[in-house]
């Protein structure tokens, strides 16, 4: 694939990068007995893991995968799933993984922007497979191990091909600074999803950062529990336990349970994991917590969303000084600020800089601006925009996101704040309608088009508003047709195959009409306001998140 979404003055006698599959060659051939994966009763030595990437990406070498192709991967966590990341890399070739909470049609349309021709999807979205399928017959599935049983049909699994192939030695493949190896798929701040491209190099240094701010002192005897999928922000967190040789321990099903996740920090005595306030919240506030030995862990690190600071003081008394919190995007890669655990309590017990996510990263640089692009001072609100080498390398095939998304240099984030006179940003605001539901971005255009394509909505405007819980939910605001009968539960019910669960709305409401600007438009603002007079979320609305 030829990179045309970024360009690079680096010479070309010095772009040549590290493969980042080669911290598995280290690691096996100086950790080889030590354990690299852990899955329910499994265990996977690095010696182990490293000759099983190896076969994988050998027998996709004879699918035709080489250095420039994309490996579409549809599954929830699972050892194989974690391992086609690396052997994407091995190969040179760019990992394409997805929410497998995603439905079928958006599946669809990331295989035919990332112009997938070998899928990697699990035996529980045979379906998926099926819609891929039915737009491209010329897609190579193959099966990843999941809790359903193999289709029936002559499409090989995984497992079988890592067996065929055990014992190829196969070689890390060359790659420059700016070689593409993942197609982080977020839709930036508006519309369809977008697949952001990060590379080799921005990764090495997203890695080297997050282990400099995020996770100092980790070695291999160290380890991280992962509770949230690897396609996204826990994906890029495992890396560093990789780099490290430390082991990654994967919870035993999808189904999160605060009692697993305790047994399983006291019994590998993990010393970090990566989760969103949500999950931090359900975890210190069951009774497991006070049953389990969790004194090893050195850094629980949240980001993606609100976190209120009754929460924060809650967690730091069950856990200790141990939350770090960072803020960043898939495009910066999870790299712009950073609140550590010495500046979240004070030495009077009390959240020490309640609403801020912290001060910049180390290498990069945060510029609150205008709208035409000026530098604001300390203290003014404009456009959070960064700088630095964690800024992915543009969004593939879409020039005009990449045009929206840069200004002289600058990524322009979409989120609004202000820095304070230390340094210290606080968000206060986006530049889009998005909200943020457990850790997830939601984007209200997307679903207000789905609801649309129901015959009895002539109107709808989706916003998110305040929740103790989940950060902030969704509210559906509806104007049917005249004459059309139709209440919350049945277009739940019809949404439910259009729209994943987590994008779906939690309250739905119906009136005569929306409110509008005087031009004609329909302000969320303004929705909002009109809410708030009904007396919806008036008591959620009163929360005020400490941080973001």
């Amino acid at each position: 694939m030829t990179s045309t979404f970024a360009s690079t003055n680096a010479s070309p006698l010095t772009n040549r990068a590290m493969n980042l599959a080669y911290w598995l060659t280290q690691n096996a051939r100086r950790l080889p007995q030590l354990p690299a994966l852990i899955w329910g009763d499994e265990v996977w030595n690095w010696q182990e893991f490293d000759a099983r990437v190896s076969a994988l990406s050998a027998a996709l070498a004879k699918r035709g995968v080489v250095k420039g192709s994309t490996l579409l991967v549809h599954s929830k966590n699972s050892n194989e799933m974690f391992e086609s990341m690396f052997a994407a890399f091995r190969l040179g070739a760019i990992w394409v993984p997805t929410n497998f909470r995603s439905v079928p049609d958006d599946l669809v349309y990331m295989a035919s922007v990332a112009s997938s021709k070998v899928f990697l999807c699990q035996t529980d979205f045979a379906d998926y497979a099926d819609s891929v399928c039915a737009a491209d017959p010329q897609t190579d599935v193959l099966w990843l191990r999941g809790s359903a049983p193999v289709p029936a049909g002559d499409r090989p699994t995984v497992a079988d091909l890592i067996a065929q192939n055990l014992g190829v030695q196969f070689p890390n493949t060359a790659v420059q600074t700016d070689s593409p190896c993942w197609f982080l798929f977020t839709s930036g701040t508006t519309g369809k999803p977008k697949a952001a491209v990060l590379t080799h190099g921005q990764l090495a240094c997203v890695i080297t950062n997050h282990l400099a701010d995020l996770l100092p002192g980790t070695t291999s005897d160290d380890g991280s529990l992962v509770v949230a999928p690897l396609s996204h922000g826990a994906g890029v967190h495992q890396l560093n336990m990789v780099v490290r040789g430390a082991k990654t321990v994967l919870m035993p099903s999808e189904k999160f349970t605060a009692e697993e996740a305790f047994a399983l920090i006291e019994r590998y005595r993990l010393s970090n994991m990566f989760t969103v306030p949500t999950i931090l919240k359900m975890l210190v506030e069951d009774p497991s917590v006070d049953r389990y030995d969790h004194s090893s862990l050195r850094q629980v690190i949240y980001a993606g969303a609100p976190m209120y600071e009754a929460d924060q003081k809650y967690a730091l008394a069950k856990l200790g000084p141990v939350l770090v919190q960072y803020y960043g995007l898939g495009e910066v890669t999870g790299n712009i600020t950073v609140l550590p655990a010495y500046d979240h309590v004070g030495a009077d017990g009390q959240v020490e800089r309640p609403g801020t996510c912290g001060f910049e990263r180390t290498g990069m640089q945060v510029s609150i601006q205008d709208d035409e692009g000026r530098e604001l001072a300390y203290g003014e609100t404009g456009e959070v925009c960064v700088i630095g080498p964690a800024v992915f390398a543009g969004y593939y095939n879409n020039p005009e996101a990449n045009a929206k998304s840069f200004r002289n240099g600058w990524f322009r984030t979409g989120d609004i704040g202000h820095m304070d006179a230390q340094g210290y940003l606080y968000l206060t605001g986006r530049a889009s309608d998005m909200y943020i539901s457990g850790g997830s971005n939601i984007y209200p255009r997307e679903i207000e088009e789905k609801i649309l394509l129901h015959g009895d909505v002539t109107e709808v405007a989706v916003l998110g508003i305040p929740d103790a819980q989940w950060g902030e939910v969704g509210v559906a605001v509806c104007v049917l047709k005249p004459g059309a009968q139709l209440d919350a539960a049945a277009l739940q019910d019809w949404l439910s195959s259009k729209v994943p669960r987590y994008k779906m709305p939690k309250h739905i409401f119906f009136w005569d009409e929306l409110p509008k600007s005087g031009y004609g438009k329909v302000p969320k603002r303004m929705v909002k306001d009109e809410l708030a007079k009904r007396g919806v979320a008036v008591t959620l609305a009163e929360l005020q998140p400490a941080a973001v």
